[in-house]
C-alpha cells in the first residue's frame, strides 16, 4: 500500500471515530431529553429531522405550527446537539494534532527545519529571536453566544472523553462503557438544566473575569509548552535564548476599550487591572509552590552562589512574615527558602494593591522585573553548582512564563475615538483663549497648532480645569494610565490607540493630552506609552503611509517614538473596512497599506509593529491565523505582531489545552518563519506588478458591486426585516452597545458585529463574499484570467483570500435564506434578495474557474462533509426562527434594546417566552455555524 493510500485509510478511520463519538453523544442526549422532558420531545426531534430531509415544506409548516414552549425545547435540543458536536470535533482535532506532533513534530519543529534548509546564519537567527514580540490581544467584542456555565460543562465533556481514551490506551478498555456513559449522561443532564441565556448584560469587569479564565489556563499549560518549544527550536538552530526574553506575551482591550462603550470609565480600568493582578499573582504563586516542591537542593550537598546567599539574607531581614518554621526546616535548603521569600513578596504585593499603599522595594513587587531577577538568581546559582538541568529546565520554564504574563496576565491597551480628544482639547483651548474656535479649524490648521503645542513646555491644563463630564472622562483616562503604571508597573499599559485616525492631527491630539498627564515629553524625551493610529476605513488605509510619513517627519513626534525604542505601532482595522467597502477591497487595501507602512518606517529608521484587528469571521477579517501571517507582504513582519482574539474565537482556540498549545504555536511558528524567510519578495517584481494590476481591477469592480448593494436606499429596511439583528442586544453577550452613539436606525451607525451577525443568522453571509464574483468577472472580461490563475497558484495573499471566500460561500445557504425573505420581508423589498442570489451564483462560478475545482471545498472534503451534516440539524432551527420571528414582530417585537446598561435586565416589549424561544434559536444557529458574528 502506498503512503497516499495509507494516509487515506488513516483519515477515513479518524473520520469514522469522530462520527462514532457524535452518534454516541447524540444517543445520550436523546436519553437526556426523554428523562427531562418525556419521549414526545425526542420523537419530535427525529420527526423534524426526517421531514427536513424528505419534505422541507412540510417541516417548515410543522415548525410554524408549534406552540412557543415546545418550540423552545426543540430549539434547545438542536442547540445542545451542536454544542456537543463542536466539543467532540475539538477533542478529535486535539488528538489528531498530538498524533501529528509525534510523527512529524510541532509547527515550530517544521519552521525550524525550513529555516535550517535555507541556511540562515545563526547570528541572523539570534537577532530575529531578540526581536520576537508576539501578542494575542483578547477583546470583549460580543460574539460569544454561549455562557461560561455552558462552556465549562462542555469542557468537562471533553475531559471525560480524553480520560476515557487514555484509559483505553493504558488498560485496553473499550470506549462507551456503562460507567463512562453514566458520567457523560450526568453532564448532559446538567447541561440541559442550565439556562443558556444570560439574564443581564455583562459589565466590563464580568468580561475581564471571562478573559482571565482563559489566561490562567494558558499560564498553566499551553504558553509554557510553546515557550519551551521555541527555545528548543532556536537551540537546534544554534541559538541560545535567555529565559527572561519575552517573545510571547498577551494583551487585552477589556477595561481599556472606550471607543463607543460608555461603561468603560477610568474607575473600570482600575478595577479590571486589579482583577487581572489578583489572578496573575495567584497563578504565579501556584508556579512557585511547584518550584518549592522540586528544588530541595541542600547546601550540604552542593554549594550556593554568594549573590544568592546575600540576596536570601537580605530577604529574610526584610520579610519577618516568612514563618519561623520555614526558616528552620529549610535552613539548609536555600533555594526553597528563597522561593518562600518570593511567595511572601507576592502576598505583600497583593495586599499593597488591595489597599492602594506605596510600593516598598524588597518587600513587594512593582511589575515583574524584580520577580524575574529573583528567579534568575536561583537559576544562575543552580547552573554554576551542578544544577544545569534544573536551571535550563524547570527554572527556565517558570522564568519564561513569568516574563510572558507578568503579574498582570495581559497588557491592557487603551482605545478612544479621535473625536473625543478633539472635543476635550476644544475646551482646553477655550480656557486659555488662544484659539477662537478649535472646532472650526481644518486638519492642517489643527496639525500646525498641535505641533506647536507639543513642542512647547507649558501646561495647557491644570488639575481644576473645568470640563464637561464627557471631556473630563477623556482627560482623566490619561491620568489613570499614569497612576496605573505607578501602582502596578510600567508594563500594565503600553499602547494608546486612536480610533478613526484620519490625519496627523488625530494622533497629535492624543499626544498633547498624554503630555498633560505626564506620560510623554518630547524634550526629555520620555514616552511611557506609545501612540497607535488605527486605520479603519479604506480611505484611512490608503492614506496610512502618508499619515505615518508626516508624523515621523515631525521632530517632536519622532522624539516620542525614539523614546519608545524607535518602534511605531499601527493598527489595521478589518471589520469596518469590510462593512464599508466589501471583503475584496478591504483585504486588498489592508495588504497595500502594510507595504506602504513598511516602506515609510524603513525610510525613517523605525521598526514597524502592526496590530491586526481581525474578527472571528472572514467577514470581519478572520480565517486561519497561520495562513494570514504567511500571506503578509514581505518585510512587514520583523518579529513583532499583535493580533486581536475575539468572542467565540477565544473559546474555540483556547478551551482545550491541546488546541490552545496548537494555536499559540501556529502563530509563533508563522512569525518566526516570516521574520527570517520572508524578508524579500518571493516572486519577481514583474510578476507582482502584474498581479497587483489584476487585483486592482478585481477590487474596483467588486467595490462598485458592493456599494451598489449597500447604497440601495431600501437595504436598511430589507436588512432589519430579513435578519434577526434586533435580537443581538437581548442576548446580553457584551457590555458595548451594538450601535454607535447618536446613530440613526439605518446601517451607518451599526457596528460590524451586528452587521455580520444578521447576515450569518439568515445564512446570506453577504460580508464574506459579496462583490467577489463581479470583481473576478471584470478581470476575466479584461483578459486577466491566466494572470489570476497564476496568482492563485503562486501568490500567498490571493490564494488565502480565495480560500476564505470559498469557505464563506460554502456556509451560505440561500435556500434557507429564501425562507427568511419570503416570510419576513415585504414584497417590494424582495428584489434585493434577487441581487444577492445573482451575485452568489456569479461568485461561485468565477471562483471555481480560477481555482480549477469542481465544487466548493473540494480541497477540504472533511469540512465539506461536516457542513453537510450540520445543515440537516441547522435547517429546523432556521425554519423555527423564521416562524417565531414573524409571530414576534406581529406582537410588537423588540424596539432596539442595545442601549440597556450592563448589569441591568432588559424588559422585552412582547411575550418574554416568545423572545426566549427566539434567542434559543439564535444560540443554536450560532453554535451550528461555529460563530455569531
Amino acid at each position: 500500500m502506498t503512503d497516499i493510500d495509507q494516509s487515506e485509510v488513516d483519515s477515513a478511520e479518524r473520520d469514522t471515530a469522530l462520527r462514532a463519538d457524535i452518534r454516541r453523544l447524540g444517543g445520550l442526549l436523546g436519553q437526556t431529553l426523554v428523562r427531562q422532558e418525556g419521549r414526545g420531545l425526542l420523537d419530535l426531534v427525529e420527526e423534524v429531522r426526517a421531514l427536513v430531509r424528505t419534505d422541507p415544506e412540510s417541516a417548515a409548516a410543522k415548525l410554524a405550527g408549534l406552540d412557543v414552549s415546545t418550540g423552545t425545547k426543540l430549539a434547545r435540543a438542536f442547540s445542545t446537539y451542536f454544542h456537543l458536536a463542536n466539543v467532540i470535533e475539538q477533542v478529535h482535532r486535539a488528538r489528531e494534532l498530538r498524533r501529528q506532533r509525534a510523527q512529524v513534530g510541532g509547527w515550530l519543529d517544521r519552521a525550524g527545519r525550513l529555516i535550517a534548509d535555507k541556511g540562515v546564519a545563526p547570528n541572523e537567527i539570534a537577532a530575529a529571536a531578540r526581536r520576537l514580540a508576539i501578542r494575542p490581544v483578547f477583546t470583549a467584542h460580543p460574539t460569544e453566544a454561549a455562557r461560561r456555565s455552558i462552556l465549562t460543562k462542555l469542557r468537562s465533556v471533553a475531559d471525560e472523553l480524553d480520560r476515557e481514551a487514555a484509559e483505553a490506551v493504558l488498560y485496553g478498555a473499550a470506549p462507551g462503557t456503562d460507567k463512562a456513559d453514566r458520567r457523560l449522561a450526568e453532564l448532559l443532564d446538567l447541561l440541559w438544566q442550565t439556562d443558556e441565556l444570560r439574564l443581564d448584560r455583562p459589565d466590563p469587569t464580568d468580561e475581564a473575569r471571562n478573559a482571565v479564565y482563559y489566561l490562567r489556563d494558558l499560564y498553566a499549560d499551553a504558553a509554557p509548552r510553546v515557550l519551551d518549544d521555541l527555545a528548543d527550536t532556536l537551540k537546534s538552530l544554534g541559538v541560545e535564548t535567555a529565559p527572561g526574553a519575552k517573545p510571547l506575551s498577551f494583551g487585552t482591550w477589556i477595561g481599556g476599550d472606550r471607543d463607543g462603550n460608555p461603561y468603560v470609565t477610568p474607575a473600570v480600568t482600575r478595577d479590571v487591572l486589579l482583577i487581572q493582578h489578583e489572578h496573575g499573582i495567584r497563578a504565579t504563586e501556584a508556579a512557585l509552590e511547584e518550584l518549592i516542591n522540586q528544588i530541595s537542593v541542600s547546601r550540604r550537598m552542593r554549594n550556593v552562589s554568594l549573590d544568592l546567599s546575600a540576596s536570601l539574607a537580605k530577604d529574610l531581614d526584610a520579610l519577618p512574615e516568612v514563618a519561623p518554621r520555614f526558616r528552620r526546616v529549610n535552613a539548609e535548603e536555600p533555594y526553597r527558602l528563597k522561593a518562600r521569600c518570593i511567595k511572601a513578596k507576592l502576598a505583600n504585593t497583593r495586599e499593597r494593591l488591595a489597599k492602594g499603599t506605596p510600593h516598598v522595594p524588597g518587600r513587594d513587587y512593582l511589575g515583574a522585573s524584580d520577580l524575574v531577577a529573583d528567579l534568575e538568581l536561583i537559576r544562575a546559582s543552580l547552573a554554576r553548582n551542578a544544577g544545569q538541568l534544573t536551571a535550563m529546565g524547570t527554572l527556565a520554564t517558570i522564568i519564561r512564563t513569568v516574563s510572558a504574563f507578568g503579574l498582570h496576565l495581559a497588557t491592557m491597551d487603551v482605545r478612544e475615538h479621535a473625536d473625543a480628544h478633539h472635543a476635550c482639547l476644544a475646551q482646553l483651548y477655550a480656557r486659555v483663549g488662544e484659539v477662537n474656535s478649535y472646532a472650526t479649524l481644518n486638519r492642517d490648521e489643527r496639525t500646525e497648532l498641535l505641533t506647536r503645542e507639543l513642542a512647547s513646555r507649558r501646561p495647557l491644563s491644570h488639575l481644576d480645569t473645568p470640563l464637561t463630564e464627557a471631556a473630563r472622562k477623556t482627560f482623566d483616562v490619561f491620568t489613570t494610565i499614569r497612576e496605573a503604571q505607578e501602582r502596578f508597573g510600567a508594563d500594565v499599559i503600553e499602547s494608546y490607540i486612536i480610533s478613526m485616525t484620519r490625519g496627523v492631527d488625530d494622533v497629535l491630539a492624543a499626544a498633547v493630552l498624554a503630555r498633560e498627564a505626564g506620560l510623554v515629553d518630547p524634550h526629555t524625551p520620555r514616552a511611557r506609552i506609545g501612540l497607535v493610529p488605527l486605520l479603519e476605513t479604506v480611505g484611512e488605509l490608503d492614506a496610512g503611509g502618508a499619515i505615518l510619513d508626516e508624523l515621523l517627519s515631525l521632530p517632536t513626534y519622532r522624539a516620542i517614538v525614539r523614546a519608545r525604542g524607535d518602534v511605531q505601532e499601527v493598527m489595521l482595522g478589518y471589520s469596518d473596512s469590510n462593512k464599508e467597502a466589501g471583503i475584496t477591497t478591504s483585504q486588498w487595501a489592508i495588504h497595500k497599506a502594510q507595504r506602504q507602512l513598511r516602506d515609510v518606517a524603513a525610510r525613517h529608521g523605525v521598526r514597524l509593529r502592526l496590530f491586526h484587528g481581525r474578527g472571528g469571521t472572514v467577514g470581519r477579517g478572520g480565517g486561519p491565523t497561520h495562513e494570514a501571517i504567511l500571506a503578509q507582504p514581505y518585510g512587514t513582519l520583523d518579529g513583532a505582531i499583535k493580533v486581536t482574539e475575539q468572542g467565540e474565537v477565544i473559546s474555540d482556540k483556547y478551551t482545550l489545552p491541546a488546541l490552545a498549545r496548537e494555536n499559540l504555536e501556529l502563530t509563533v511558528a508563522a512569525v518566526l518563519q516570516s521574520t527570517l524567510l520572508h524578508t524579500a519578495p518571493r516572486q519577481p517584481a514583474d510578476d507582482l506588478a502584474r498581479w497587483d494590476s489584476a487585483m486592482n481591477s478585481v477590487s474596483s469592480a467588486a467595490f462598485a458591486s458592493y456599494r451598489e448593494l449597500v447604497e440601495d436606499p431600501q437595504l436598511p429596511e430589507y436588512f432589519w426585516a430579513a435578519t434577526p439583528t434586533e435580537l443581538l442586544g437581548a442576548l446580553n453577550i457584551g457590555s458595548r452597545p451594538a450601535k454607535r452613539p447618536d446613530s440613526d436606525a439605518g446601517l451607518g451607525g451599526l457596528r460590524a458585529i451586528p452587521w455580520v451577525f444578521g447576515w450569518t443568522q439568515s445564512r446570506q453571509i453577504v460580508p464574506g463574499w459579496y462583490g467577489v464574483g463581479s470583481g473576478l468577472r471584470a478581470a476575466r472580461e479584461a483578459g486577466l484570467t491566466d494572470t489570476l490563475k497564476d496568482a492563485h497558484e503562486r501568490w500567498h495573499f490571493f490564494r488565502t483570500f480565495l480560500s476564505n471566500v470559498g469557505m464563506m460561500l460554502a456556509k451560505t445557504d440561500l435556500t434557507i435564506a429564501r425562507g427568511y425573505v419570503h416570510t419576513l420581508v415585504p414584497e417590494h423589498l424582495q428584489p434585493i434578495f434577487g441581487k444577492i442570489e445573482e451575485e452568489y451564483a456569479l461568485t461561485v462560478t468565477e471562483l471555481l474557474a480560477i481555482t480549477g475545482e469542481e465544487g466548493l471545498l473540494e480541497a477540504q472534503p472533511q469540512l465539506q462533509r461536516t457542513l453537510g451534516v450540520r445543515d440537516s440539524y441547522l435547517e429546523p432551527l432556521h425554519h423555527l426562527q423564521v416562524a417565531l420571528l414573524r409571530q414576534y414582530r406581529d406582537h410588537g417585537g423588540l424596539r432596539h434594546s442595545n442601549t440597556t446598561a450592563p448589569g441591568t435586565r432588559r424588559q422585552p416589549s412582547t411575550d418574554p417566552t416568545l423572545e426566549r424561544a427566539l434567542l434559543t434559536t439564535v444560540n443554536g444557529i450560532a453554535a451550528g455555524m461555529r460563530n455569531t458574528g
